[in-house]
């Protein structure tokens, strides 16, 4: 007999892409990573950090990390709520505003964390499927399920794929539950404010950031969630009593304030974006525009399975989605740096020849 609650022993974990053997060398693109370091000033801040203070317990909520975080987002510091990463807010918001009965909706194919969260509380998932072979959003589908908790990531993973304006603002003035927009790769789209304004405009609206993706500080883990204080304060309630570390609140609140670094490193992954889209699609591949840190593509062949496998006995790392048949017939790939994508390029040459 098991231990655990039914809904838990019937759904599957989530399972993060490939993290190499310490020590191995490979070419790692499947988890979207940025392939610059983070700002000088972030890892200053590390290193000038007084350890004394991993003595005693951080503050609930960093004042220095949310101060940092409201003048990059123009909002005041009560609109910031920071999170060991963006996974904790979407988890906060799982337990915060849904559960058994409710329902968690969001459009497929998607960042599957969303469907984990709401199997773990229990909630009913309500998918609406994208529109096309261009992934438009479906608005109507989300807004006829009408869930207490919404999700919709922009730019989406894995298509890469970003909504305009006006149909998050459909989706904000329709449904009368939470909307989350989940910015994770925002910074890649050209439009820093991303969200921002519908989270000022509309009291069910909660926009996440990371520093995983835009400034390179994945290993940090760091998200902030930014909606009215009314909402937020909500939210906080299903949150760990100290949930980011002193450590990680200094390192951020810096990364923050060198807006400079990180939008240089964001244009630098953007122009090799455009160049291996054009280099990728030279080869015969399916190239799905993207505005976020990696490509959506199909190999020339058509067999996704087979060129996955092919990548990896070479040593680099893809993520490939074989249970999803929408997209089993094409491989995310993450955006490197310059040796990184010369690598891939010649092991996909290699692998045609």
């Amino acid at each position: 007999m098991s231990v655990f609650r039914s809904n838990i022993d019937a759904m599957e974990a989530y399972v993060p892409g490939e993290q190499a053997a310490p020590g191995a060398k490979v070419v790692k693109l499947n988890t979207n990573e940025n392939p610059y370091p983070p700002s000088p000033k972030a890892v200053a801040a590390g290193r000038e950090f007084d350890y004394e203070r991993l003595r005693v317990y951080p503050q609930a909520v960093s004042r220095k990390l949310t101060a940092a975080a409201a003048q990059v987002f123009d909002v005041p510091p009560e609109w910031v709520l920071p999170g060991n990463g963006s996974d904790d807010i979407i988890m906060m918001l799982a337990r915060s505003v849904a559960g058994a009965g409710r329902r968690i909706a969001y459009p497929v194919p998607t960042f599957t964390f969303y469907q984990t969260q709401a199997q773990v509380e229990g909630a009913r998932c309500v998918e609406a499927p994208y529109e096309g072979d261009g992934f438009v959003l479906p608005v109507e589908g989300l807004l006829e399920a009408n869930a207490e908790l919404t999700f919709v990531a922009n730019p989406n993973s894995p298509t890469g794929v970003a909504a305009p304006a006006e149909q998050l603002e459909r989706l904000a003035a329709g449904l009368s539950g939470v909307l989350c927009i989940d910015e994770a790769y925002v910074d890649f789209t050209g439009d820093g404010r991303g969200a921002l304004d519908l989270a000022r405009k509309h009291e069910n609206v909660i926009v996440l950031r990371t520093l995983s993706k835009g400034y390179s500080l994945a290993g940090l883990r760091i998200g902030l969630g930014i909606a009215n204080p009314d909402l937020l304060a909500g939210v906080a309630k299903a949150k760990q009593i100290y949930n980011v570390d002193a450590l990680a609140a200094e390192v951020a609140a810096a990364a923050l304030e060198d807006q400079a670094w990180k939008n240089a490193n964001a244009a630098r992954v953007v122009a090799s974006r455009e160049k291996l889209t054009a280099e990728l699609t030279a080869l015969g591949w399916r190239v799905l525009p993207s505005a976020a840190n990696f490509l959506l593509a199909g190999p020339a062949g058509g067999d996704a399975a087979e060129v996955f496998k092919a990548l990896r006995e070479r040593g680099i790392y893809v993520r490939y989605y074989g249970k999803d048949p929408r997209i089993a017939d094409r491989l995310r790939i993450t955006v490197g740096g310059e040796e990184d994508n010369a690598a891939l390029l010649a092991a996909i040459k290699d692998i045609s020849a």
